[in-house]
């Protein structure tokens, strides 16, 4: 069983929600990105997502671009060798990366499969790859235990049944239109975005696209079994001087988004 899947199980079993908190790998560095990964999955953290720097983030807002660009030196290599370290150092917590096509194509489709394998990612997120292009990856990331990760959107609609009939590890909600970025309010129907999915798949289903505070983590966790925060993150880490203490106010983030979700 995948890390992923066997997560959502405890956390199932245990009656709780995941909290799934995002990075941008090499923002601002890669020693540092390693050190907020094992603080935050110390601190409460069920599942990491780790944006790999591109140049054209489509999908995302200016604080993640704004990541991508302090990051752009950041290589794959330097990332899955930080992720083999952190595995070597025995971290359990489950690990999917969010990149864009173009990025794995470049590389090889099944080189960047095996290597994801071998240094210890579980799943990845590509929101450039339509489901009528899914089978592009699927093959050699199953061949090599890797999950690819659903994206739904308020506007698919009728082309949810599809996107889900086959999803794994679970079902990444899209809570709103356009990139990421926080928001303070939701115009999204909660109740019949997440009823319309269930009717189509029982996997776990976490809501992103701008939480920023405990108290919409706290408001929105009914609707879903994981809440992700990338942007108010990313943007707090960005936000604070010196390594050390960008490592301890994400460290305190977790901790805050943690109890506002199983408090």
């Amino acid at each position: 069983m995948n890390r992923i899947e066997a997560t959502f199980n405890a956390i199932k079993i245990g009656g709780k929600k995941a909290y799934i908190p995002f990075v941008t790998a090499g923002d601002p560095n890669i020693e540092t990105t390693a050190r907020i990964i094992k603080g935050m999955a110390e601190n409460g953290a069920s599942i990491i997502e780790i944006g790999i720097p591109f140049s054209d983030p489509m999908a995302e807002g200016p604080v993640i671009q704004a990541a991508n660009l302090r990051a752009e030196n950041t290589s794959l290599e330097m990332i899955w060798n930080m992720v083999k370290n952190l595995r070597a150092e025995g971290l359990q917590t489950p690990i999917v990366y969010l990149m864009y096509y173009n990025q794995i194509l470049s590389y090889g489709v099944e080189t960047f499969f095996k290597n994801c394998k071998e240094s210890g990612v579980d799943g990845i997120i590509v929101p450039d790859l339509p489901i009528e292009e899914k089978w592009e990856i699927v093959d050699e990331a199953e061949k090599y235990g890797i999950i690819p990760i659903s994206l739904v959107a308020p506007t698919s609609k009728d082309r949810i049944k599809k996107i889900v009939k086959d999803a794994k590890g679970f079902v990444y909600c899209v809570s709103s239109l356009g990139v990421t970025g926080v928001r303070n309010n939701f115009d999204t129907n909660f109740e019949d975005f997440f009823a319309e999915i269930s009717k189509h798949t029982d996997i776990p289903k976490a809501l992103g696209f701008g939480i920023s505070t405990p108290q919409q983590a706290n408001e929105l966790k009914k609707y879903c079994d994981g809440i992700i925060v990338g942007s108010a993150l990313v943007n707090l880490i960005a936000q604070t001087e010196g390594d050390d203490n960008k490592v301890e106010v994400a460290i305190e983030f977790t901790k805050k988004m943690c109890e506002a979700i199983n408090g």
